[in-house]
């Protein structure tokens, strides 16, 4: 286990500056490693980037090495789609072109995040791959928030943390004034799945992701994208977050690390007009 290092700063975005906050490994390193950009959940209402400290990224940097960036993305309260998008794009573009500074390997951008921040990883995929900008390598949506109408798990779902109430109040906020939603405002609407980054995530079985969870891990495998999902019994919303010190709970962290260790080993995307790593 090692220590790390946070700096705060601010990036400019479309909208406004955002705040971002980036977690480095303490010491020297004889190799870059993998950079991964952390989006916080909250029903894309609330959170901050500071979730990060009882969410699953921290230990990727303590234990791993990896280099974390979080930020503090527009919420819906604040500004609608495409906003936190457009801040996540911001975020990440930021990291390809500092990665060399950061200690990225370039060809190591990751994603990941938990319920909205799952969403946001999700959109963030496929609209980086649209855009042809930049690669990212492996994407780690947990438990993710990707579909705005309901399915069998969303719909009258009384789990605690997260129902079908919240999750209609947040869809409409997040979506308000748009009269067609397009799969980067809710990746569940998503035709085309192919050239996405592989992913792994996992879902507890009671809470209302659950569906779409299992169905977005089910179209990038038809695309054939290597795709994985664990799915845990008697599970409700951000159950690993609220009871980390669970034995299940720490079952599905270990599971998550391994994956992530797996797809580090793995899983590179190099930038057009690079080599592997890149230039700072």
């Amino acid at each position: 286990m090692r220590g790390y290092t946070r700096v705060t700063g601010r990036i400019p975005s479309t909208g406004r500056d955002i705040k971002l906050l980036v977690f480095r490994p303490k010491g020297e390193r004889k190799e870059r490693g993998p950079g991964i950009l952390w989006i916080h959940g909250g029903g894309y209402a609330t959170g901050m980037a500071e979730m990060a400290y009882f969410s699953r990224p921290l230990a990727l940097v303590k234990k791993y090495g990896a280099v974390v960036v979080c930020l503090d993305y527009r919420l819906s309260t604040e500004a609608p789609y495409p906003a936190a998008l457009e801040d996540c794009y911001s975020a990440l573009l930021w990291m390809k072109k500092r990665a060399g500074k950061l200690g990225i390997r370039e060809d190591q951008l990751m994603v990941g995040g938990e319920s909205a921040g799952g969403g946001l990883t999700a959109a963030l995929c496929m609209y980086a791959r649209d855009k042809g900008e930049v690669n990212i390598a492996f994407q780690m949506p947990l438990y993710p928030m990707l579909d705005d109408r309901d399915t069998d798990s969303s719909r009258d779902n009384h789990a605690p943390v997260w129902n079908t109430k919240r999750n209609h109040a947040a869809w409409k906020l997040y979506l308000k004034g748009l009269e067609e939603v397009p799969p980067y405002g809710a990746p569940a609407r998503q035709t085309d799945y192919r050239n996405l980054p592989p992913a792994y995530t996992f879902v507890g079985d009671m809470e209302p992701f659950y569906c779409e969870t299992l169905t977005y891990i089910e179209n990038l495998k038809q695309a054939g994208v290597p795709a994985l999902v664990d799915v845990y019994p008697n599970w409700f919303h951000a159950y690993d977050m609220f009871f980390p010190f669970r034995s299940k709970a720490r079952r599905a962290i270990r599971a998550f690390e391994q994956q992530y260790c797996w797809a580090a080993r793995h899983y590179f995307a190099p930038q057009k007009g690079t080599g592997k790593e890149g230039s700072p």
